[in-house]
Parts: structure tokens; C-alpha cells; sequence
């Protein structure tokens, strides 16, 4: 029995010296177990390398959530359905499965302030993360400041190309403000590198009718809305704002969104022939 005792500290030391701590933690709570002695080989062996494998996951799960700086920590578990905001239960579960990040498509969370687009594109990323892919999160106006100030001191093209290897980047509060036509390059250079290669969601108070006129240069826009608009999942959001208690009075500027709104609606471009909606 010692003899027994005396080998499995040996392989309890060999499986950390292998860095396979869940593995060791395992069998060390298994040679203390009556119940786990009446197991086969096959079977013990089994367990701890269920065990590994868990552990694994979970701490590069832990670590994807870290290292996508996410502005909440949403799970598709807390979308609120019950509220009127044109949010559809079946397509968000959907898009939970992330089967949309594996094909490299794109989708755009479109809506007034306050009805919970960035919860939203948050709550998509992290199931993304769940299912073992990467991910960032980028507010629009600090992205084009940082892009700004890595053309001037030369981290411009690696800046892009790290976030290029990203799975899924969140680009939140897009088009707050018209672009400049050099912010509109920048936007081009980050969706090209993204261009059926990997996936983007982006968020933006504009109907998506309205982001060519938004992004300046007509020739930049054209060029990254036929990139965004391929493959892309729209969810239109609308109604009062989640942070004030329902049946609140509108603040004067949802009126003003809603009037933005119906101009795009009324003057929104013909899809072309590939139906994606770029304008002509």
C-alpha cells in the first residue's frame, strides 16, 4: 500500500511536470477515494482526462473574456424578450450558436440610444467565446483616435493586423459623428482585412440606410459597405430606452431618432442584385 501510495506521487509530480494540473489534482483525489478504487484503468484514466479537458477549456474561456475587454459581461441567457423593441427570440438564439462566426458573416445591431444594442453585441460575443472563438471589443470613437495615432507613430499595420487574427470584433457606437475622409480609410483598412476572413459586429444609433451619407468619401463608403453588407445579419431595434422604467415620457431626443429613422426608411437605396442593399 505504500509502495502504491509512494507511485502515485511520483505520477502526480510527472503528470505538473507535463502540465497537467487538473490530471494530478484528479488522481490525487482518487487515490483518496474508496469509491474510485473499484473503477477500471480504462475508466480512472477516463475521468482525469475528462477532468483536463474541462479545466482546459474553462481557463482559455476565462482568458478569451479577459482579453476581449467586452463593455459587459451579457450572456444571451439575460436578453430581455418581453420588452417591445423588435427583438425576435428565435433569430438571437440563433445567432447564439454562432454558426454566423464560422462562416465569417457579419451582423449589425441597429436602434435608438438606451434599447440595449451593446448589451446585445456583447451578450453575441461572449456565446462566440464560449464556443472557443477570440474576440475584442472596440468603442467606434477611441478606435479611430488610436488609429489615428498609430499612423503618426508607426504601429498603424500591426495595430490592424492584430486585430485581424481576431474572431469576432465588436465595433460599438458606430457612425456617432460623420467621418473625416481619413477616418473613412482607416474604417476600410480594418474591414478589408476582415472581409470574409473573419466576423464583425457592429452597433450604430444611424439606420444602416444612412451610414453611406455618415462615412463621407462616397468611394470609401461604397467600398466598406460592400464588405460589411455581405452576409449580414440585421437585427432593427426600436422603442423607449432600457435604463428609464417602462411607461416613462420619450426624452426630446428619441423623437429626433425616430424622425432620422423614417427619412431613412423613405429613402432607403434598391438592393442591388445580390440583395445585399448597397447603394448604387
Amino acid at each position: 500500500m505504500k509502495g502504491t501510495h509512494v507511485l502515485n506521487h511520483q505520477t502526480v509530480e510527472g503528470l505538473h511536470a507535463l502540465k497537467l494540473p487538473a490530471m494530478a489534482a484528479g488522481l490525487a483525489e482518487q487515490d483518496a477515494s474508496a469509491a474510485h478504487q473499484a473503477l477500471s484503468f480504462e475508466e480512472r484514466l477516463g475521468l482525469l482526462v475528462d477532468r483536463e479537458l474541462t479545466e482546459r477549456e474553462d481557463r482559455r474561456r476565462e482568458r478569451y473574456l479577459k482579453t476581449a475587454k467586452l463593455r459587459t459581461n451579457a450572456v444571451i441567457e439575460d436578453v430581455d424578450f418581453r420588452r417591445r423593441r423588435g427583438l425576435e427570440r428565435a433569430v438571437i438564439l440563433s445567432l447564439a450558436e454562432s454558426a454566423w462566426v464560422r462562416n465569417h458573416h457579419n451582423v449589425a445591431v441597429v436602434g435608438p440610444t438606451g434599447v440595449g444594442k451593446t448589451f446585445l453585441a456583447c451578450a453575441l460575443a461572449n456565446a462566440a467565446i464560449r464556443r472557443g472563438h477570440t474576440a475584442l471589443y472596440l468603442r467606434a470613437p477611441r478606435m479611430l483616435d488610436e488609429l489615428a495615432l498609430a499612423r503618426v507613430d508607426g504601429r498603424f499595420g500591426r495595430l490592424t493586423a492584430s486585430w485581424a487574427r481576431i474572431d469576432v470584433v465588436v465595433i460599438d457606437d458606430y457612425l456617432l459623428r460623420p467621418l473625416t475622409a481619413d477616418q473613412a480609410a482607416d474604417v476600410l483598412e480594418v474591414i478589408e482585412d476582415r472581409a470574409g476572413l473573419r466576423s464583425t459586429i457592429i452597433t450604430s444609433q444611424l439606420p444602416i440606410s444612412l451610414w453611406h451619407e455618415a462615412m463621407g468619401e462616397p468611394t470609401v463608403a461604397d467600398a466598406v459597405l460592400d464588405r460589411v453588407l455581405q452576409n449580414l445579419h440585421r437585427i432593427e431595434l426600436e422603442g423607449e430606452s432600457m435604463r428609464r422604467p417602462e411607461g416613462t415620457p420619450k426624452a426630446p431626443g428619441d423623437a429626433d431618432h425616430d424622425r432620422a429613422r423614417a427619412k431613412g426608411a423613405s429613402s432607403s437605396p434598391a438592393p442591388d442584385a445580390a440583395g445585399t442593399g448597397k447603394p448604387r
